[in-house]
């Protein structure tokens, strides 16, 4: 029988600014890994603090992460460039938060702090790689879902200790295929260990159910959001073994 998945909101600061985590797991006392989830350009929602469930039942405590702010969320399926851009401008400030959320998760009182890794979707992806070009230690790996890939250009590319997998559509107008390349070339300059799983006839926010905007370069996959679930699931096992 499957144990029940608890939540909980809990706060977390950095630099003056309070955030809200969505926290999953199923109790108990024995620690595990810790799986951080970083959301799309609206906030964290309710997609995010699912995949943080999905990962408690999976033996992980899940943290539906927040990088703008506590009660700062945008709309789904909106524009919400007003609330990224100041973020994709300033990538030292998005590393310092990210990394402000990956310091609260060691903390957790269920946290085996050796063992954390941390997802992202859309903006999230942008944030994994993030975390992985910081160069911390702190992260066994990471991965992105229908990412957007420019470097942040805070000077020259340190070592990537973080394991990186990357799931991308390949019809993704937001990443087309020469940016693909140069974040393999720029993974590989720095040492990283990577790897690409890309799908075929696949657009953006191809996890995101609901989505039906392939005019505008995005909709739901079911068979990529399957795959690209499994494989991170496998991918987790196998950094955290």
């Amino acid at each position: 029988m499957m144990s029940k998945v608890e939540t909980n909101l809990a706060e977390y600061s950095h630099a003056g600014t309070t955030f809200e985590a969505h926290v999953a797991h199923t109790g108990g006392t024995q620690k595990r890994p810790v799986v951080l989830v970083a959301h799309q350009w609206a906030g964290q929602c309710y997609h995010e603090c699912e995949r943080a469930d999905l990962l408690a039942e999976a033996g992980y405590v899940g943290i539906a992460i927040d990088t703008y702010g506590k009660g700062v969320r945008g709309t789904v399926g909106a524009d919400n460039s007003a609330l990224m851009s100041p973020l994709m401008a300033d990538r030292a400030l998005l590393r310092d938060r990210l990394l402000a959320a990956v310091a609260y998760a060691k903390t957790h009182p269920l946290a085996d702090p050796s063992r954390i890794a941390l997802i992202g979707f859309c903006f999230g992806g942008l944030c994994a790689l993030d975390v992985a070009r910081s160069g911390t230690k702190d992260v066994a790996g990471v991965v992105s879902f229908h990412g957007v890939y420019p470097p942040p250009n805070l000077g020259p590319q340190g070592p990537i200790h973080a394991q990186v997998q990357l799931h991308h559509g390949w019809e993704d107008p937001l990443a087309p295929p020469q940016d693909v390349i140069a974040l393999a070339k720029e993974l590989t300059d720095a040492g990283a260990k990577w790897q690409l799983n890309a799908y075929g006839d696949t657009v953006h926010a191809f996890t995101a159910k609901g989505m039906n905007a392939r005019a505008e370069g995005a909709q739901y996959n079911e068979i990529a959001d399957r795959r690209s679930w499994q494989a991170t699931l496998h991918f987790l096992e196998e950094i955290f073994a």
